[in-house]
This record gives C-alpha cells, sequence and structure tokens, in this order.
C-alpha cells in the first residue's frame, strides 16, 4: 500500500505564488494572480496561521495550516 503525504490547506496556492517571486523572469501581475487566489484560498478554509515544521519533528517537510473551528 502506498503512503500518502497530506496536502496542506491552500498548499497548492501558496508554492505556486513562492515559485512566482522566485522566478528569474518575475512577472508582477502574474503573481499578484497567485497572491489573489491564495487569498481567496485561505478565506475560504479559514486559515488562521501557516507553519513550516522543523527537520527534527517531520521528515516529511510539508507545510501545514492552523484553521478556525467552525462555531
Amino acid at each position: 500500500m502506498e503512503k500518502r503525504i497530506p496536502q496542506p490547506v491552500c498548499g497548492q496556492e501558496a508554492l505556486d505564488l513562492l515559485n512566482c517571486v522566485t522566478d528569474s523572469s518575475y512577472d508582477q501581475e502574474k503573481c499578484l494572480r497567485f497572491l489573489q487566489s491564495l487569498r481567496e484560498c485561505v478565506l475560504s478554509k479559514k486559515v488562521k496561521k501557516f507553519a513550516i515544521p522543523s527537520q527534527e519533528r517531520d521528515s516529511e517537510g510539508a507545510a501545514s495550516a492552523t484553521t478556525k473551528k467552525a462555531s
């Protein structure tokens, strides 16, 4: 059985934005679209905070996000 790595909340949107700003052919308009996409995701998923686990605690290297509890 294959081990599934959990996908962080809004992880793809965050990764897209980070890769955009590090691209050698930086395109501000494109990065702003990625920023807007990330903002929409964190609002819809009610993300309060992102965290990158230390390598000692998590060998997977996946980021995590804290979401608000539904009232």
